[in-house]
């Protein structure tokens, strides 16, 4: 007996649904720190054309233009797009910002010198489809550089916490496996020559455990989404859930966080 095929299109709307609700580059914003460490990993250079995969609300294309390459940045929730329209209005820097699918990109083969993607590509559903867009608009012997979270870290943590009150659809793999080299190199196969696997922590800092929980449950679309699906009694355990994997990773002993949050720094050649 075979499985049903699954129905991306739809896991997609969701998804978009998600991170359309709550405010997320109110925790997009605290990461720039992993865009600007992923482009100079890829030793951009002024005048390459940048493109930043699942941009939401343009870290990764910010970095590259205050570089003075030609950015560009591409996501499907529009809401997120114009904010990244803003912040590069006020840096006066040149971004374009583009509506676009990861799954589908709307550029012609070979467009790019540099295509990057922190933390955004990786939720893509169909995993292989996005890697082979990736491989497509990246000219061949450009470079592929991607951030995403581990499945050990504090995130994937985060996410496993989440998917306890919301499975997610079944059929999809788990965002994190974006993290390991070994998914990497199935996805890409031979087309692209991984020249550096690094692990790297970002610190999420915030005043306490139950600061950080209520920040993901405001901001951070998706969990803002389930969190208003619950009853008052499931939102309180949900909450202190999230906290708990706050608590978990955090290294500081005087009641803030400090929580190191491991994720994979990869950057590829497109071979031709």
């Amino acid at each position: 007996m075979t499985s049903a095929p699954v129905d991306f299109e739809s896991i997609k709307k969701t998804q978009r649904a998600g991170w359309e609700t709550g405010d997320y580059p109110r925790v997009g914003n605290t990461l720039q720190i992993i865009a600007e460490l992923l482009v100079e990993a890829a030793d951009v250079r002024a005048g390459q054309r940048v493109l930043d995969v699942a941009c939401g609300q343009g870290n990764a294309a910010l970095a590259a233009a205050r570089r003075f390459a030609e950015a560009t940045g591409a996501d499907y929730a529009v809401n997120l797009l114009e904010q990244g329209r803003e912040r590069a209005a006020v840096e006066h820097l040149p971004v374009t910002f583009v509506e676009g699918d990861a799954e589908q990109l709307p550029f012609p083969d070979g467009s790019f010198d540099l295509t990057v993607s922190t933390v955004g590509v990786m939720f893509a559903p169909d995993h292989q489809r996005a890697a082979d867009e990736l491989v497509r608009v990246t000219a061949p012997g450009g470079r592929i550089a991607l951030a995403s979270w581990t499945p050990t870290g504090m995130i994937g943590h985060l996410f496993k916490t989440v998917g306890r009150w919301a499975p997610p659809p079944a059929g999809v793999r788990p965002p994190v496996l974006w993290g390991t080299p070994e998914h990497l190199s199935a996805l890409f196969g031979e087309r692209v020559e991984w020249i550096a696997l690094n692990k790297r922590e970002y610190v999420f800092r915030y005043h306490s455990p139950q600061h950080f929980s209520e920040w993901f449950r405001r901001f951070y679309g998706p969990i803002t989404r389930l969190s208003g699906t619950l009853s008052e009694e499931d939102l309180e355990r949900f909450s202190e859930d999230l906290a708990e994997v706050a608590r978990q990773f955090n290294r500081t002993d005087d009641g803030t966080v400090a929580g190191a949050a491991e994720y994979l720094e990869a950057v590829g050649v497109r071979r031709g």
